[in-house]
């Protein structure tokens, strides 16, 4: 199908499927204690199959990373729309552990390929060229999808029966306009032969240092977030005794939506006081968490997701400006690419460690710990911003 619609029609389209991809990523999140119970399963699994989905953003991000430069945005967000439709449906069909750990894959798999390929595209669509815009917008729909797909998940599981599968159906309906919308956008990339290759990572070292400080702070962000979007959910139930599932929900699109906020301040201040402010909120953040666990408190658990996710939108966003600025042109796509792989590796690997605590130990001591780990990391670059010039 040939184009029909405007740029600035497109931009708004290539929005709302960027969106609608991420939405599908979280709709698991409230749903882990009816996954639990179906299944007769604990925090470990929980916690692998939640990391399961970051693995699949990672090979998402090295396999399509670079390809929508040759043979068009628009081939490649297709698979990714293919990829969130098809993870749907394996939760849908589920009758066993199987196709959820393989629906949570593909799922990464989509995510992997919107992150880099729609972002390029909205700031190749972006009105009047104005390309801070487009940047702003993919960051916008990206953890506002997020954030979104966890509020949804939660209300009709709360209100509606079938709630392992009726969020999966809404997300297949909700995926349909993306299809017919995106086939109806202007291409933007001119194609050439076709050419797979693996994104290429490096850290050049005039960016090294740089690259480390937002890279740990990022990866102890992205920890905290993993926590949230896995175990929170058991945690309410558990320990707090909140089986709404909307709830569950909230919690983590609060996490979401403060780290927006914290995107967006990020331009009104310089990267070094952003790092540094968003590694405070980060260990205030985690210090609310353990709170939260030692203490049983709902509000210093809701508290400690908007802290959260304040300072990691800083992080993220200084890190990234840092990045983009101090890199070479020519490989600043490799280095952005090796920072959003640290990022996936700590969304995957400390949350398995916690499910490993709260197997071993308890769900409460597990937490605790982890945000321990969590403050001393972030403080370790605090100290280094500190002697840094």
């Amino acid at each position: 199908m040939r184009a029909a619609v405007s740029r600035n029609t497109g931009f708004a389209l290539v929005a709302y499927a960027f969106l609608v991809t991420m939405v599908g990523t979280t709709l698991p999140t409230p749903l882990y204690p009816l996954f639990e119970q179906r299944y007769s399963f604990g925090e470990l699994m929980v916690t692998v199959i939640f990391a399961v989905y970051a693995f699949g953003v990672i090979a998402g991000l090295l396999v399509f990373g670079n390809l929508s430069d040759e043979i068009g945005r628009k081939p490649v967000l297709m698979v990714g729309l293919g990829f969130s439709a098809a993870s749907a449906l394996l939760f849908i069909f589920a009758g066993s552990l199987a196709p959820i750990f393989a629906g949570r894959v593909i799922s990464g798999f989509s995510a992997g390929v919107f992150t880099g390929t729609a972002t390029a595209m909205l700031v190749d669509l972006a009105p009047g060229g104005n390309r801070r815009l487009g940047s702003l917008v993919a960051v916008v729909v990206n953890l506002g999808g997020l954030g979104v797909g966890t509020l949804l998940a939660g209300a009709l599981a709360d209100h509606f029966g079938s709630p392992l599968r009726l969020p999966f159906i809404v997300d297949l309906v909700l995926l349909g306009p993306a299809v017919v919308g995106l086939l109806v956008t202007p291409e933007t990339v001119e194609r050439t032969a076709f050419r797979l290759r693996l994104q290429r990572l490096s850290v050049p070292p005039e960016v090294r240092s740089v690259f480390v400080r937002g890279a740990t702070a990022g990866f102890g962000s992205f920890a905290v977030a993993g926590v949230f979007s896995s175990v929170a959910p058991v945690f309410l139930g558990q320990i707090l005794g909140r089986t709404s599932h909307a709830l569950a929900g909230a919690i983590v699109f609060t996490l979401f939506s403060a780290s927006i906020v914290g995107q967006l301040v990020v331009s009104r201040l310089s990267d070094r006081r952003a790092l540094v402010s968003g590694c405070v909120l980060l260990a205030g953040g985690v210090g609310l968490l353990a709170l939260a666990l030692g203490i049983e408190s709902l509000a210093a658990l809701i508290a400690s997701a908007s802290v959260v996710g304040l300072g990691q939108g800083l992080v993220i966003g200084a890190g990234l400006a840092a990045i983009n600025q101090r890199a070479p042109v020519a490989q600043r796509g490799e280095v952005a690419s090796s920072f959003f792989v640290v990022m996936y590796v700590g969304l995957s690997l400390p949350v398995i460690g916690v499910g490993v605590a709260a197997h071993a130990f308890s769900l409460r001591g597990a937490g605790i710990a982890f945000s321990a780990a969590v403050a001393a990391l972030v403080l370790t670059v605090l100290a280094s911003l500190s002697r840094s010039d």
